[in-house]
């Protein structure tokens, strides 16, 4: 696949559009290998994960950790600070904001194939959200 685009030059809401693609299909995959496969109980279980409120308190708990590197809160912050023209359903704005950083994060680390941080930081969400519910 070539790149014709500079990942860095990447907006936030798109670098969160893939970041959310990304960790949906972790959260999914972490549910039926968890035994989870009727479809209802998936969606209300992934919805533990992957609401605008579960990102938030993902990030926020990943910033408190000090547990992303330089260059991903730089990503955080241009997510979560980019003006999105639609809004969450169910959350604030702030918390809405909070999760669109948390998706681009993880949206560049797919993108620039760093893909075993991806995973290093999606698992230590998983166990979070684990713990927390």
């Amino acid at each position: 696949m070539t790149k014709a685009v500079d990942v860095n030059l990447i907006n936030g809401i798109a670098l969160a559009f893939e970041g959310d693609a990304v960790y949906s299909m972790y959260v999914r995959r972490h549910l039926i290998f968890k035994g989870l496969t009727k479809p209802n109980k998936l969606h209300g279980e992934a919805n533990k994960y992957v609401s605008a409120k579960a990102q938030a308190s993902l990030i926020s708990a990943l910033l408190e950790a000090q547990l992303l590197t330089e260059k991903e809160e730089e990503i955080y912050k241009r997510g979560r600070n980019t003006n999105s023209h639609t809004k969450a359903k169910n959350a604030d704005v702030v918390t809405y904001r909070m999760s669109t950083g948390f998706e681009a994060v993880l949206g560049y680390l797919h993108m620039t194939e760093q893909i075993e941080r991806l995973e290093e930081l999606v698992a230590w969400c998983l166990g979070f959200i684990e713990a927390n519910h």
